[in-house]
């Protein structure tokens, strides 16, 4: 269509939010289906929480903010970089975003020019290339196979920058994959990147929280300072915080790129929801108590599933670090008939057979770059998960 501009044909609509909308679909014709494509907790929002928004609207604080997040935020912001990481940043070198997904693109719409690279390791979330793509730049998709631990290797960095490397964009823990990066391995690929002096980082740490196994996060400024003045350290309230709706992503970094961000979000959304903002410090200041009690819930899911699914016939699983993902592989399963006579040829196949007979919702792994795999999140209700896994193990037995 001549009307529709020609950026458009450099991305495509995100998989994961199409598997959820289907999944909505068949859920609101009374279908018996088990939705596990949706990266979001089954946990409620805090009371502590709730009761900052209540208080917000109560008070009137209900109008416009400065466009880079309101003064209380930004300094929460700063105290909690301080406080986790020892990370010091100014309130201006902080930016309060509609959801963490506006820090990826104001960042690449800002710094991106025609032909510039970003090193993308796969699996990758399934926004990050296409953003890039859609700023004029160049995705350089670097496999990170299951073998390495579903992680982007020194060698391989390396390898990937070119002269005209921009970016690196790393994401631990991962989604799809849970895989997160221990501090000696942040540690060599920073050694890398202290010889590539033109590359910056942009470290989505959005599951930090969400680390199992006694598993210690930490985060690429934080292992090497020297890295400091070229790393976007970017975080949100979504996942640890049980605030997916609420939209606020938050994001720290050297003041120019911090303003050039401003710009264009000045020019596009303005400011987040003041309610949603005031709700936000009492998240980032308040207790979190909360977290280790989820934490130790989605851990018992993650080795449920991941027990129910090693025993599929064709599936193999292995157990991530962190997030509320399991990325197994079913390479098992390919080539092989379903009951109806149709061929498994890759893993959308697989995705569609398994909601087809069993009525399951999950993400085929080529969407995240990488198969024949497939994502589950697991951050739903246990019992429904013990569920996905016996139609899993039933749908994977059918097939001959």
């Amino acid at each position: 269509m001549a009307f529709i501009a020609d950026r458009l044909s450099r991305i495509k609509a995100s998989p994961t939010n199409a598997a959820q909308g289907k999944f909505l679909e068949m859920k609101a014709a009374g279908k018996d289906v088990i939705g596990l494509a949706a990266g979001e907790p089954d946990f409620p929002t805090p009371d502590h929480i709730k009761e900052a928004a209540y208080k917000a609207i109560r008070e009137n604080d209900t109008r416009y903010t400065p466009i880079a997040g309101t003064p209380a935020l930004r300094s929460a912001i700063v105290e909690k970089f301080k406080r986790d990481h020892g990370l010091e940043y100014k309130a201006s070198q902080t930016v309060v975003t509609n959801g963490g997904k506006q820090i990826i693109f104001n960042a690449m719409c800002s710094t991106l020019n025609a032909g510039d690279e970003v090193v993308v390791p796969a699996p990758y979330w399934v926004s990050y290339p296409e953003m890039v793509s859609f700023a004029d730049g160049t995705p350089v998709i670097v496999n990170c196979p299951e073998s390495k631990g579903f992680k982007l290797q020194p060698e391989d960095l390396d390898r990937a920058i070119t002269p005209r490397t921009k970016w690196l964009i790393l994401n631990s823990p991962s989604n799809p994959t849970g895989a997160a990066y221990s501090k000696a391995e942040l540690r060599a690929l920073c050694d890398v990147l202290l010889r590539h002096p033109h590359v910056w980082i942009l470290t989505d740490d959005m599951y930090e929280k969400l680390v199992y196994d006694d598993f210690v996060f930490t985060t690429p400024a934080q292992v090497e300072p020297a890295l400091f003045d070229r790393t976007l350290t970017m975080n949100g309230v979504s996942k640890a915080y049980c605030m997916t709706g609420w939209r606020i992503g938050y994001a720290a970094g050297p003041q120019a790129l911090i303003n050039a961000m401003i710009t264009v979000q000045s020019q596009s959304t303005s400011n987040a929801s003041s309610i949603s903002q005031a709700a936000s410090v009492a998240a980032l200041n308040g207790p979190t108590d909360f977290i280790p009690k989820n934490n130790a819930v989605f851990k018992q899911r993650r080795d449920l599933i991941v027990s129910m699914l090693n025993q599929a016939t064709g599936i193999k699983c292995p157990r991530p670090e962190g997030a509320f993902y399991v990325y197994p592989s079913c390479a098992g399963t390919i080539g092989k008939k379903t009951p109806d006579g149709k061929t498994i040829g890759n893993d959308t196949d697989f995705v569609n057979y398994l909601l087809e007979a069993e009525g399951l919702s999950v993400v085929q792994g080529s969407a995240f770059g990488m198969g024949p795999a497939f994502r589950i999140s697991y951050a739903t209700a246990t019992d429904l998960l013990e569920e996905a896994g016996r139609r899993i193990q039933r749908a994977c037995g059918a097939l001959r």
